[in-house]
């Protein structure tokens, strides 16, 4: 009977299903490998549907062992969630909320909203988490992170997508280059130099919008080196390997011998959007959500 499963039978299972290996499972779990075989098969008998395909050789999920490990990962984490807030609710703190950000967002949209955030709601605490854009998706799905700063256009179904910040792009130049802000008159000018950029994965979008500037501009770019940290590429500029295009609000923050020139004129922008999973239960969500909101009207 479905009414003898336990929440130790659910980590039982969520352990095997992800070795796929019964002795292994036994040895995380500390138990005995024949004492976690009987737990298993009493659990498919309670529910009377077959979780595993065992033969001498492997362990496999069957398609209904598939579907019940994804739909217990997601109850097994709630659960955390809900006895991890019960207890800072007891310290007489309100909850938490995990925030991952690619970097440009901590120069000026994640300050301002903590700061912001922390003057309604001065007891929940923060954690803050630097990860690419793919890497916040996956997060966001798992309910490892509970809301992302991100710079796509596209997300999974469940992951909801809202624009905060709509950026210029500017030009990154060494100290000592010619060009500045009084004799700059268009990317034409820098089509001899070698150009420095984040890679492509780091966002295909933003990718994309970059190379419409040098599109628009009548010349494809000589890119000697890709990465997906500002930091690198301002060093890189600042050793006089190249030249760069960054979102402007990159210029916050560091402190390089390197000049930035904004190409306001052009009408290519980059977003800077948030993301979060329509199923997170984190009541902290909600309130973080509220805040935002205001702040990007």
């Amino acid at each position: 009977m479905i009414q003898n499963i336990e929440i130790r039978h659910l980590r039982y299972f969520m352990t095997v299903a992800e070795e796929l290996h019964f002795r292994k499972a036994a040895e995380r779990l500390y138990i005995s490998q024949p004492g976690l075989s009987r737990q298993i098969r009493q659990m498919e008998e309670d529910l009377g549907v077959q979780l595993f395909e065992r033969n001498n050789r492997k362990v496999q999920l069957t398609p209904a062992g598939q579907y019940l490990k994804k739909e217990v990962s997601v109850l097994l984490k709630n659960l955390e969630k809900a006895f991890e807030h019960t207890q800072l609710m007891e310290k007489g703190q309100e909850g938490s909320i995990k925030l991952g950000y690619v970097g440009s967002a901590m120069q000026n949209v994640i300050p301002e909203l903590l700061i912001k955030f922390r003057e309604v709601h001065p007891t929940i605490l923060f954690n803050l988490t630097e990860m690419d854009n793919a890497r916040q998706v996956q997060a966001l799905l798992h309910k490892e992170i509970d809301i992302g700063f991100v710079r796509l256009n596209q997300v999974p179904e469940n992951l909801q997508l809202h624009p905060v910040l709509h950026d210029t792009f500017s030009l990154v130049l060494p100290q000592n280059h010619p060009l500045d802000v009084n004799n700059f008159h268009s990317l034409t000018q820098l089509k001899q130099e070698s150009f420095i950029l984040f890679e492509k994965n780091f966002s295909p979008v933003y990718f994309e919008r970059v190379m419409s500037v040098f599109e628009q501009a009548g010349f494809n770019p000589n890119i000697s080196h890709y990465t997906v940290h500002a930091n690198t590429i301002f060093k890189l500029v600042e050793n006089q390997f190249g030249v760069a295009i960054v979102p402007t609000s990159l210029k916050e923050g560091y402190d390089m011998r390197v000049k930035f020139i904004e190409l306001a004129d052009i009408p290519a922008r980059t977003v800077l959007s948030a993301v979060w999973n329509s199923q997170n239960r984190n009541p902290v969500l909600e309130k973080m959500l509220g805040i935002l909101m205001e702040c990007v009207k």
